[in-house]
């Protein structure tokens, strides 16, 4: 082999002593004192976001560009080798899924967390989490749990935020999760060596090397600012500083965007500011969460599959049955058909809308001193312009090392990079389903590739083969509408179906509820409760759901 080739190999592959193989580098004779220094750094209280914070540089103090760097100690005088380990950056519901199916997989790994807490952005006390007051799961509790870990019966149809932050520490302290989380740590860096190893910098100046390095830091943090021409005279932020609608008190309030959140933000504003306005941008299609008292999302998953090109008419039909004409209400005309953009799941809004508790607007044409004018020449004197203009996706400590394509990176089934065959990202699609299953899929298809690396070296070279040119279609035959947000869109069904395939033609296992039960350190109480962890957090948030 030229050395070309071996370098070329070598920044594809991870090392031969990759994951879970003893190594007998120098650096492994580190001193127990030394080890010590890279336990969690002592708690600190996070910032909180209050109502009137502006918009931060998210990225910054996101992941800890903002921290003091502490110079390394002397005796630290080369990185700290944690070569037969993986590296986790991120202790929300994607790095947590990721924790577990390594575990499950008998595979070393260290994971980091920049805030005090696990949870993710389910965390309102993490700073960038964009969770308000009033939010709630848009998908069921029954669809929207991991595999092996149901959430709570006594939960409602559609959980609070406190409810699934529960529920996530739940999870972590069932599956013994939360022990080898490096909480208030935060990753700056990650460099790749020539040896094919990651050099990982933390916030404190000290580095680490690992095998592989899965990114499960989230999308939803870093926010999206419109340029909006003119002057404002007002107050304009961002939806990541909301928090309640108190906010919005003797104050005309425009909501600029109309996905999910900004619905329910608007409907905030509905009850609680002086005046509200929505600014939409183009048509939604408006799905109710219950049919019949169901979920609409069980309806969906537990009723038979029809094809396509039958079930768009059924569920048009349905919907213009139980929303009507919803030009009536000031909403445009959808410029998709059914299933080729995310829906809205509100009904709230159309219920704030019945009732002229909010007037919808265009989209704006300029800022004019306290007006804002929009595309139809209409004015309206604004006292604060919210901007619900989604996240862009950030992913500062590794971005070198991804190609992307409008904001999205661009990987293999979403979660492996292409060149670099030891670096992978969780939770990087958007999706028409429930997520933590997804996460799930993603996490166990990781563990096995990096297990077979070690054990089953045929089958990784043949995954290795499909990471480099397999390009499968994951539509499910719908044809989204051509827009940031769905060019890494995947249709779940279509998704898992091929995941499925793939993991019996290389001999990689079956998915299954109880895959993970021996895992489990706490087996009493209900299934149906998951564990009696689950069960007392519950218990300790029902109650403020």
């Amino acid at each position: 082999m030229t050395a070309r080739r071996r370098a070329m190999a070598l920044d594809r592959y991870p090392p031969a002593h990759a994951i879970g193989t003893a190594s007998r580098r120098a650096a492994r004779q580190a001193t127990a004192t030394q080890r010590d220094r890279f336990h969690p750094l002592p708690g600190r209280k996070s910032p909180q976001h209050g109502a009137r914070i502006r918009l931060q540089s998210s990225t910054s103090s996101r992941f800890g560009h903002r921290h003091t760097m502490q110079t390394p100690s002397p005796s630290q005088t080369f990185p700290l080798d944690r070569s037969d380990a993986v590296c986790i950056i991120g202790a929300g519901p994607g790095g947590l899924s990721a924790a577990r199916a390594l575990k499950a997989q008998g595979l070393d790994y260290d994971q980091f967390e920049r805030h005090g807490d696990l949870g993710g952005i389910w965390d309102v006390s993490n700073p960038g989490s964009p969770i308000y007051d009033s939010t709630h799961f848009i998908s069921s509790r029954d669809l929207s749990a991991f595999i092996g870990h149901p959430m709570p019966r006594q939960y409602p149809d559609y959980p609070s935020h406190r409810q699934i932050l529960a529920y996530l520490r739940s999870f972590a302290e069932t599956f013994g999760l939360r022990e080898k989380i490096q909480f208030d740590t935060a990753v700056l860096r990650i460099d790749k060596q020539a040896d094919g190893r990651w050099q990982v910098t933390l916030a404190d100046g000290s580095q680490r090397l690992y095998a592989a390095v899965i990114c499960a830091s989230g999308v939803n943090w870093d926010p999206s600012m419109p340029q909006l021409p003119g002057h404002f005279d007002g107050e304009i932020r961002h939806s990541v500083s909301f928090r309640h609608g108190d906010e919005f008190r003797g104050k005309r309030v425009l909501v600029l965007g109309a996905g999910n959140s900004g619905a329910d933000i608007a409907c905030e504003a509905a009850m609680h500011a002086q005046r509200a306005f929505l600014s939409v941008r183009r048509g939604y299609h408006f799905i109710p969460k219950h049919l019949m008292g169901i979920p609409v999302d069980q309806i969906a998953e537990t009723g038979p599959h029809l094809p396509l090109w039958l079930a768009r008419p059924i569920f048009s039909a349905l919907l213009r049955l139980v929303n009507g004409d919803l030009a009536r209400l000031g909403l445009p005309k959808p410029d998709h058909r059914l299933f080729e953009s995310h829906p809205l799941l509100n009904a709230q809004l159309l219920h704030h809308l019945q009732h002229g508790n909010i007037a919808v607007k265009p989209d704006i044409d300029r800022l004019d001193g306290r007006h804002v004018v929009f595309k139809d020449g209409s004015r309206e004197q604004i006292d604060l312009l919210l901007c619900a203009t989604g996240y862009r996706w950030s992913c500062p400590y590794a971005s070198d090392y991804f190609l992307w394509n409008g904001g999205r990176p661009q990987m293999y089934l979403s979660m492996f990079n292409r060149t670099h065959r030891n670096l992978f990202g969780i939770g990087y699609l958007e999706t028409n389903s429930s997520a933590y299953k997804l996460f799930d899929t993603q996490a166990q298809m990781i563990a096995s590739y990096l297990t077979a690396q070690r054990r089953d070296p045929a089958s990784a070279r043949r995954f290795d083969a499909l990471i480099e040119n397999d390009t499968p279609d994951l539509s499910g035959g719908i044809r989204f509408v051509a827009s940031q947000r769905h060019a890494v869109y995947i249709e779940a069904h279509a998704f898992k179906r091929y995941l499925h395939q793939l993991r019996r033609r290389l001999g990689w296992g079956e998915l299954g509820e109880h895959m993970y039960d021996a895992l489990k350190l706490d087996a009493g109480g209900d299934p149906r409760m998951g564990t009696t962890a689950t069960a007392r957090l519950a218990d300790s948030e029902v109650a403020h759901g």
